[in-house]
C-alpha cells in the first residue's frame, strides 16, 4: 500500500491497498488510519474485531507470526458505498507456503473511509490440507461433506 493512498477509492485504488509483494514492509499504522475509520468493524473467518485500533493489531499480529506475507488483487467491484475486491493471500510460515483465495466485502463511510471490512476464504483447506495426517481427514471431511 502506498502511503499517498487516501479515500475517495477507485478500482485503482482499491487495487492498491489489496497488493503486498513478498518482501514488502506492511503498512504502518498510520497508513491504516488513512484508510479504516474510527469505528471499522472488521471480520474474517478466525476473527471479528471493532475499531482501527483492534484492526491494526489484527493485521500487526498476521504479519508477526509469518515469515512473510504477500496480498495480490484481482476483480474489483464498486457499487455505491460497497466494494468488492477478489484477492489472493500468501502467507509463508517455518519455510511453508499456505495460498488463500478470497473476497473483500468494503463499506465505504460518509468521509470515504472503509467503517466495515469482511473478508470471505476458506480458512480450514489451505492450512490444514499440507498437513500430514491431518490433511488426508480434511480432504476426506471435503468429500463427504462438501463436494
Amino acid at each position: 500500500m502506498s502511503a499517498a493512498l487516501t479515500p475517495p477509492f477507485d478500482q485503482d485504488s482499491l487495487r492498491q491497498l489489496f497488493t503486498k509483494p513478498y518482501g514488502t514492509p506492511p503498512p504502518t499504522a498510520e497508513q491504516w488510519r488513512q484508510v479504516y475509520a474510527e469505528n471499522v468493524h472488521f471480520e474474517d473467518p478466525t476473527q471479528t474485531r471493532d475499531g482501527v485500533d483492534a484492526y491494526i493489531l489484527a493485521q500487526q499480529g498476521l504479519v508477526q507470526r509469518c515469515d512473510d506475507v504477500f496480498l495480490e488483487a484481482d476483480a474489483v467491484a464498486i457499487d455505491g458505498d460497497t466494494a468488492f475486491v477478489e484477492w489472493r493471500m500468501g502467507l509463508k510460515i517455518k519455510g511453508i507456503e499456505f495460498i488463500y483465495p478470497g473476497t473483500s466485502r468494503l463499506r465505504i463511510g460518509a468521509d470515504g473511509r472503509i467503517v466495515d471490512h469482511r473478508d470471505y476464504f476458506d480458512f480450514v483447506g489451505p492450512t490444514f490440507a499440507p498437513v500430514p495426517l491431518v490433511g488426508s481427514f480434511v480432504r476426506w471431511l471435503y468429500k463427504r461433506f462438501v463436494s
